[in-house]
């Protein structure tokens, strides 16, 4: 039969056959102690030792007892009770229950061999081993120990050794090994389930082996468990080249805690499986030559660390690799959303495989500021369908030659890329140059983070625009109540979609409002409207692909208006300063996402003409030119992800000539309602805004004619009171406004 652990050796050949000297310490037991022919219960008394003769029965309640030795019998230690070592051979059965073992000399502290026990709630210590589940040598029938409930199991040498075809069941409880050089679990061909438990070793955690004398699978399968090696690996397979040897590990939900970085290491030809589930893994796993490793990750599994010599990899479900150096393995499969991630963003590594297929996606780091990528290389044939994530960058390649990112030697595999991967100021998008796969300069398109840049330095163009507007649209039909002072309120919203060929598109929704107060001003014959106005209003973008942008602005202002009312004609002056605070927030291609905010200033005018012209039956014609001109300070910024931005100032010069149809229809009492239509051609005459996005000068230009609609009302509500409705549409070469409309009120006193 199996036997006590050997002190130092080979750490794979952990038990001997019992020797004679070890039957004559047990026969020395034996003659020293009671023997119970049948039943015999301890309740108290002096500790001393007992014998178990065949089909006997022993039951200790509360009390102390020496050792226990039990052949073929049944033992039953209750709570509150507390023995030293436990022997149980040749089918007994021992049930422990809330009870204290102490180990002495060089005995495990319960040692069962071809024997059962169940084990709860117990604190079970030895000098050497705490636990041994073993066989009898000459038999292939092993033992099955279940232990539960909190119990904890120790000993200097190990925590608990398992040979062949013997169970170890590890239920909410601990195995530790206390010396310096020990294990928490040992497997010699056995098997040991553990769920919701703890293996601690002094030096490794768990050590698999082989049973001396019988060539078994050993099987460890663990469940919401922790395994550490204090110093040495989580985990240790050394058979000491004994052929035919394999272990199988499954990690459910579990953790590997290695003193050296090596969470599993494989040796002495072993031929090791491991199945990790849902577990997070941190460590590198080793493999000798000669020795063989297959690992499979899924059910969102991650493991961080290298793959030394390891045979095959398969990652499943969403699981990952992530890559902390460069690693060499023989046959790599991704299947059903399995991923490799090499490494932080500022580590660079090569991957090679000798074979690759599945389909899967690679999680890739450049550095183009130095050349630096990561690199997947297959040495061999390479198949499947794999998604490259390649991390981008605000900074531009340095030399803008080729990015080479996979090489191969042959296969049909292909690599996609869902967006093209934004370097600095461009995108380049993934081709294949024989066997290879590179980022292909030729390929380039504006980056979103360049598009942020340019869209944002244009849009303070139309934000200026959209606030100015017309007279008639700032203040109402301001003849109603000519010659009085008054305050107008007006609210308005725009929309504006601008066209790729200005070298950037994106849609703009504008709404605000506008505050503004005027009084006569005694000037010559004609009248004279001195006023001064102020208003915020908040620009959203979106570039689309999650790049958007805001601007928020802040406005004051003052305007001239002269009303001639004999010839109808009129002259309005306007000048008026902003505040512009933007935001740009970038959807970059990996998924990640760059932000940037500056703040600017910018002043600006405008002067409309026009003559009213009374036609018959309450009807009008009102022709206008307007001239308007505003100058945006320049921002240098940068985005979170490096890209440089440098702006020039930002003009815009717009004329316009158009025409305003309408009647004044009277209603009584003082109303009047005045229905119009509206006509007019504008022309922007600015065409060099220049921006420079990492040095790569781009130009800004909205220039181009385009036409306009609109359609309002003005009414007079009471003596004092008006209120006016605006709506616009207009499109041309670069910029289209679908939709515009403003709504305001004025009052007179």
């Amino acid at each position: 039969m199996w036997g006590k652990s050997l002190p130092g050796g080979n750490r794979s050949r952990c038990c001997v056959i019992l020797s004679p000297s070890l039957l004559a310490l047990f026969s020395a037991f034996a003659s020293a102690a009671p023997v119970v022919e049948r039943e015999e219960t301890v309740n108290g008394g002096t500790p001393q030792t007992w014998d178990l003769a065949q089909d006997a029965k022993l039951t200790v309640n509360g009390a102390q007892t020496l050792a226990i030795t039990a052949d073929s019998s049944a033992l039953i230690v209750n709570p509150g009770s507390s023995t030293q070592q436990i022997s149980a051979r040749n089918g007994s059965t021992v049930n422990l229950s809330g009870t204290t073992v102490t180990g002495v000399g060089g005995l495990a502290a319960v040692f069962l061999s071809n024997s059962n026990a169940t084990i709860d709630n117990s604190t079970i210590t030895g000098n050497r081993v705490g636990l041994q589940v073993v066989r009898d040598a000459n038999t292939q029938i092993g033992s099955q120990v279940t232990v539960t409930g909190g119990t904890t199991i120790s000993g200097g040498t190990g925590g608990a050794l398992v040979s062949a075809y013997s169970v170890l069941n590890l239920i909410d409880s601990s195995l530790l090994g206390t010396g310096a050089n020990s294990y928490g679990l040992r497997l010699s061909s056995g098997q040991a389930i553990g769920r919701n438990s703890t293996i601690v070793g002094g030096r490794e955690g768990v050590v698999i082996g082989f049973d001396p004398n019988e060539v078994q699978p050993a099987v460890l399968s663990l469940e919401n468990t922790t395994v550490q090696g204090r110093t040495g690996a989580a985990i240790l397979v050394d058979f000491a080249n004994r052929a035919d040897s394999t272990a199988s590990i499954t990690l459910t939900n579990s953790s590997l805690l290695a003193g050296n970085g090596t969470l599993l290491d494989v040796k002495g030809g072993a031929n090791t499986s491991l199945v990790v589930n849902g577990s997070t893994l941190t460590g590198d796993i080793v493999t000798e030559q000669g020795s063989t490793t297959k690992l499979i990750l899924q059910e969102n599994s991650t493991l961080t660390g290298q793959l030394h010599n390891v045979a095959s990899a398969t990652i499943n479900d969403s699981a990952k690799w992530v890559l902390t150096g460069n690693s060499n393995i023989d046959q790599l499969s991704l299947n059903n959303g399995g991923s490799v991630v090499f490494g932080a963003s500022d580590a660079f590594y090569q991957l090679n495989v000798n074979s690759l297929s599945g389909d899967g996606r690679f999680l890739m780091g450049t550095d183009f500021s130095t050349g630096q990528t990561d690199l997947l290389n297959v040495t061999g044939v390479a198949h499947g369908t794999h998604e490259l994530l390649i991390a981008s960058s605000g900074v531009d390649p340095a030399s803008g030659q080729p990015i080479r990112v996979v090489q191969t030697a042959g296969g049909d595999a292909q690599f996609f890329i869902e967006r093209d991967v934004d370097l600095g100021a461009f995108s380049y998008a993934l081709a294949k140059s024989g066997n290879d796969w590179i980022l292909d300069p030729s390929t380039r398109t504006v980056s979103p983070g360049a598009r942020s840049v340019l869209a944002l330095f244009n849009t303070a163009s139309t934000v200026w625009l959209g606030e100015l507007t017309s007279l008639r649209t700032r203040m109402g039909e301001l003849r109603f109540n000519g010659g009085q002072s008054g305050a107008w309120a007006r609210t308005y919203t725009n929309k504006y979609n601008v066209s790729d060929g200005s070298g950037v598109g994106y849609q703009q929704r504008q709404h605000g409002f506008t505050l503004g107060a005027d009084a006569p001003l005694p000037l010559g014959d004609g009248q004279w409207v001195i006023g001064v106005m102020a208003g915020q209003s908040q620009s959203d973008l979106d570039l689309g692909a999650g790049t958007s942008g805001s601007v928020d602005s802040y406005y004051l202002g003052s305007y001239l208006t002269w009303l001639d009312a004999q010839t109808g004609y009129y002259a309005d002056f306007l000048v008026k300063a902003n505040h512009f605070r933007n935001d740009a927030k970038v959807g970059l291609s990996d998924g990640s996402r760059a932000k940037g905010d500056y703040d600017n200033s910018g002043v600006g005018g405008s002067v409309e003409f026009g003559k009213h012209i009374t036609l018959a039956d309450g009807n009008f014609l009102e022709p206008y030119t307007q001239w308007s001109a505003v100058v945006i300070e320049g921002k240098d910024y940068s985005l979170s992800n490096d890209l440089r931005a440098d702006g020039d100032r930002t003009r815009s010069f717009i004329g316009k000539i158009g025409v305003t149809a309408g009647r004044n229809i009277e209603l009584g009492q003082g109303r009047v309602v005045q229905p119009y239509m509206r006509v007019a051609w504008a022309h922007e005459f600015a065409k060099n805004n220049e921006v420079q996005v990492n040095n790569n000068v781009f130009n800004n230009d909205l220039s181009g004619s385009r036409a306009e609609v609109g359609a309002g009302v003005a009414m007079v509500v009471a003596k004092n009171f008006s209120v006016h409705a605006d709506f616009e549409y207009s499109n041309g070469q670069n910029i289209e406004q679908p939709f515009g409309a403003n709504i305001g009120l004025r009052y007179t006193w």
